[in-house]
């Protein structure tokens, strides 16, 4: 098949994004596809049989200059003046405006794929595409109203307003998921989420879980680093629980030697860096960004302990990328943590969300039980061997399309679709 796979963003070594263009790309094209990703800034790492067609936006939240204030000459259509407007009035238009941007590319181009898979944008141009009789998938990692409530719960007075405001896009995309035949996702968990909170049939969402590449995310070859945590998180979001994992170091290190590595990429000034600050822990906590998958995969593999602390997770791929590496997990009992690490003690204990107390015990109990803890991360790596991999993730992804196609086919020759789809 021919393939346009689309994501409004797609940074390659952070964000699920991303990875998942990347992985879920070259895996459909070790199958024999065709598959050109049009990407929004920033742009992916791709495999070399995997083009790319970069769909350049104003950039508006690149660092180092976030919220920057573009040149006159960069400003080229509408749909540049609506984006800089929405950012000018506190709201987030990329899913929007990446939408309307590759729905014109994709018009003009329409016989050239046999169907699109949008990734999260769910933006209203996608539609057009539907309606001229392109089939079109999309996947939702988790419905980003559970950022929003969460967002909102930590913030308070203007903060709020502003917040509102940014998460607007969030209605256009439940508006655009009931619209489509079938959605994809991640987990049985975040199914349950996107038919909840964006009113979709159960019957309508497949869950296709992510997968990990084993021959990169494998246990190590030389001894553990004693002591060491690592997470990785984006650590100045809410939803990620970082601030709860700083507290429990912070209580850990005055019983023992510990040390943490975060893979994220600090707000400067931030509330994570604060905090760090306040609980005098900045010379047991280091942290790391832009890192490649085998440095990634060496930090998890070096650690005794790794930590997902969310509050909340439609999948979590850091937590499938530690079980390939053998190492034991201590995660919140949030969203589909639980799903993806199987039972308590399996290969994860598992916490309530946002309880330092209980995380901090937790891990002081790993750490003092080497024995459970190699039984646990060996227990991790069969199970990722045998339930995620992005082979099988590509596959079922192909099965969706062949019976999206054959949908649209079917629809085609209904009369209703025969004036209405281009295509058909």
């Amino acid at each position: 098949m021919r393939v346009a796979l689309l994501s409004y963003r797609s940074e390659p070594h952070c964000g699920g994004q991303g990875v998942y263009v990347r992985h879920l790309s070259r895996g459909l094209a070790e199958l024999g596809h065709e598959v050109e990703v049009f990407s929004g800034q920033p742009y992916p790492v791709l495999d070399s049989r995997v083009r790319l067609t970069k769909v350049p936006s104003l950039d508006l939240y690149r660092q180092p200059d976030p919220f920057r204030t573009p040149r006159h000459s960069e400003i080229r259509d509408a749909t540049d003046l609506l984006e800089l407007a929405t950012m000018w009035t506190a709201g987030f238009p990329e899913p929007r405006t990446f939408s309307r941007r590759v729905a014109k590319l994709l018009h003009a181009r329409a016989d050239e794929f046999d169907l699109v898979h949008d990734n999260q944008s769910l933006g209203n141009a996608l539609l057009s595409l539907q309606r001229a009789g392109i089939p079109l998938v999309a996947t939702v990692h988790h419905p980003i109203t559970r950022d929003r409530t969460t967002d909102l719960a930590a913030a308070t007075g203007w903060r709020q307003l502003t917040l509102r405001r940014w998460y607007g896009f969030v209605r256009m995309q439940a508006r655009v998921a009931r619209q489509l035949p079938e959605l994809l996702t991640v987990s049985g968990c975040s199914a349950d989420d996107i038919s909840d909170d964006f009113a979709v049939p159960r019957d309508k969402i497949r869950v296709v879980p992510l997968g990990v590449d084993t021959a990169v995310f494998r246990p190590p070859e030389r001894p553990r680093v004693p002591g060491r945590i690592v997470a990785v998180a984006s650590a100045d979001v809410p939803l990620k629980g970082v601030r709860h994992l700083l507290e429990a170091v912070a209580k850990l290190r005055t019983e023992r030697d510990v040390e943490l590595t975060l893979v994220t990429r600090l707000i400067s000034g931030g509330p994570t860096e604060r905090l760090i600050s306040e609980l005098a822990i900045g010379d047991i906590v280091h942290t790391v960004s832009g890192v490649s998958d085998a440095e990634l995969a060496g930090l998890l593999a070096s650690a005794e302990v790794a930590c997902v602390p969310s509050l909340y997770e439609g999948f979590s791929l850091p937590t499938v990328e530690a079980m390939a590496c053998g190492t034991p997990l201590v995660v919140s009992r949030a969203g589909a943590l639980p799903e993806v690490v199987g039972a308590d003690g399996e290969c994860a204990d598992l916490v309530p969300a946002g309880d330092t107390e209980s995380l901090a015990r937790t891990v002081a109990a790993q750490l003092d039980d080497p024995e459970r803890r190699a039984r646990m991360g060996a227990a991790g790596r069969q199970r990722v061997l045998r339930y995620y991999s992005w082979t099988s993730v590509a596959a079922a992804t192909a099965e969706c399309y062949a019976e999206a196609i054959e949908r649209m086919k079917t629809a085609c020759r209904s009369e209703s679709w025969a004036t209405k789809g281009t295509r058909c």
